[in-house]
């Protein structure tokens, strides 16, 4: 798992206009807590930290002030709904050896049973227990040959060395539906559309 170094700085201003000030600034704000510490608030790089986070439970290392060093894992991102840009991020602290609860993405390859089915994504992520610096990016599952109606639960995933699922074991991950037929129209339906056609 890759581990991202980003220079933060703790903040002493709070509200929309201090928010707006930042983000001007092509900063983000955002709040590091856990481990029963008081919520630190800090201002991060805009662009380094949106490289970051395109890699799911990206690890990332903060060199607060130039004085201490923390490991963190995004737990929510705020964007801006119509341009995308980052508004907030909660981070929460970690460290090394320690476990925690994330939702990894669930990845397929191969390909189905001819017939034109369709495979549903019932769980886009599987929540996972993994040490914080061992969190795999993603899972892969394959879906080679399945027909309608098959289903892969969570315990038919295999997991890496050390992760263990949080989730029930039953839990379905993935599952393939049969292709819909367009139903043809019944003749009586025809008739009465010529008919209104006329």
């Amino acid at each position: 798992m890759s581990e991202v170094k980003l220079a933060a700085e703790t903040r002493t201003e709070f509200g929309k206009g201090a928010a707006r000030r930042i983000r001007r600034a092509n900063q983000v704000p955002g709040v590091l807590y856990g481990h029963g510490s008081q919520p630190l608030h800090l201002t991060l790089p805009g662009h380094e930290l949106l490289l970051a986070l395109r890699t799911p439970n990206v690890l990332i290392s903060l060199d607060i002030d130039g004085k201490t060093n923390e490991l963190a894992i995004p737990k929510a991102v705020q964007r801006d709904p119509l341009k995308g840009f980052l508004e907030h991020v909660d981070l929460l602290l970690v460290k090394r050896g320690e476990k925690v609860n994330v939702e990894i993405p669930v990845q397929t390859e191969g390909e189905l049973a001819p017939g034109g089915n369709l495979l549903e994504h019932v769980l886009n992520a599987l929540p996972v227990e993994a040490e914080a610096t061992h969190i795999p990016e993603s899972v892969t599952v394959s879906v080679e040959g399945l027909e309608a109606g098959a289903s892969v639960l969570a315990k038919d995933i295999t997991l890496p060395k050390g992760v263990t699922l949080a989730v029930e074991e039953d839990a379905v991950v993935l599952q393939v539906l049969a292709a819909q037929a367009e139903e043809p129209a019944a003749e009586g339906d025809e008739a009465a559309e010529e008919a209104a056609e006329a």
